[in-house]
């Protein structure tokens, strides 16, 4: 007897707004590359301390306006008070944009840790609460398989994404992760804590791997020592570097596939060669071409 067929795979991107004329370049030229996937939303990412809100707000735009994409701007708490956060999302809807990401916020750079403003919201659940009742919103949050690096325990880590789902949120995204089991133990625990909306895990391709030790520094994820050994010795060899990053990646999503996850959740840094191969790795493949103009 066949086994049965697995439902297809979605997929998500993340593109962050350019901060000159060469990076929208390669932005647009990466959202051209990727649209004919049919991606189910791409997110555009905000500044930590919400400094490139108005860029942000012109590459949403620019989706909603020339392609045939779900474009899904990042909304934060970090430094506006609740009525100006709430008139964004309100302009955001007036645009036709019906999809959000919730998130506190990074403190500011050279801050001594994220205090939320006096007239603000205060955490992202806060924020979620305050989106539904504005409009209906379809509202992505995120999720933390190694435990955020502020949560005291994982336990309350999972306590405070079942505020966000409990405040009306639809869909969890993970930081990014190298270890299938730290993201299927993750899984599970929220699931026996009552966490039942879907957890899209976040899949980085690693384009340098220092940029990556980096990233994962800053936000409490694990590299593993086996990763590291695959890019030792490269620094001087990207063509290399790319052969094994999309082996990594495509290794990672695959032992996902075969635990049950169809969903994904790219984070692109705007580059789409990487994204594109694990994509065609994992079947999902060209549709319509829908071209950014």
């Amino acid at each position: 007897m066949d086994a049965p067929a697995r439902p297809p795979v979605d997929v998500s991107f993340e593109f962050f707004p350019p901060g000159d004329a060469a990076m929208a370049e390669l932005l647009w030229s990466s959202l051209q590359r990727l649209a004919p996937l049919s991606p189910r939303f791409v997110s555009v990412t905000y500044g930590a301390d919400g400094s490139t809100r108005e860029r942000t707000h012109e590459v949403v735009t620019r989706i909603q306006r020339e392609t045939g994409l779900t474009a899904a701007p990042h909304l934060t708490c970090v430094g506006a008070e609740r009525g100006e956060v709430l008139d964004i999302a309100r302009r955001y809807w007036d645009e036709g944009v019906r999809h959000i990401v919730a998130l506190r916020g990074d403190p500011p750079a050279g801050s001594d840790g994220y205090r939320p403003h006096p007239g603000g919201f205060a955490y992202a659940a806060d924020l979620v609460a305050g989106l539904r009742a504005v409009a209906d919103f379809e509202v992505s949050v995120a999720a933390y398989p190694e435990t955020h690096p502020e949560a005291t325990d994982p336990a309350f880590d999972i306590e405070v994404l079942k505020r966000k789902q409990d405040a009306g949120a639809t869909r969890a995204i993970t930081q990014f992760f190298f270890s299938t089991s730290t993201y299927l133990r993750f899984r599970d625990a929220c699931v026996a804590a009552g966490v039942t909306l879907p957890i899209v895990p976040g899949i980085l391709p690693i384009t340098r791997f220092p940029q990556l030790a980096r990233f994962a520094a800053r936000c409490g994820a694990s590299v593993p020592e086996w990763l590291r050994e695959r890019f030792e010795g490269l620094d001087d060899d990207a063509e290399t570097r790319r052969l094994i990053a999309a082996s990594v990646a495509i290794e990672q999503v695959a032992r996902l596939r075969r635990e049950g996850v169809n969903e994904f959740h790219f984070y692109t840094l705007n580059r789409a060669e990487l994204t594109y191969a694990i994509c065609h790795a994992l079947g999902r493949r060209a549709a319509a071409t829908v071209t950014p103009t």
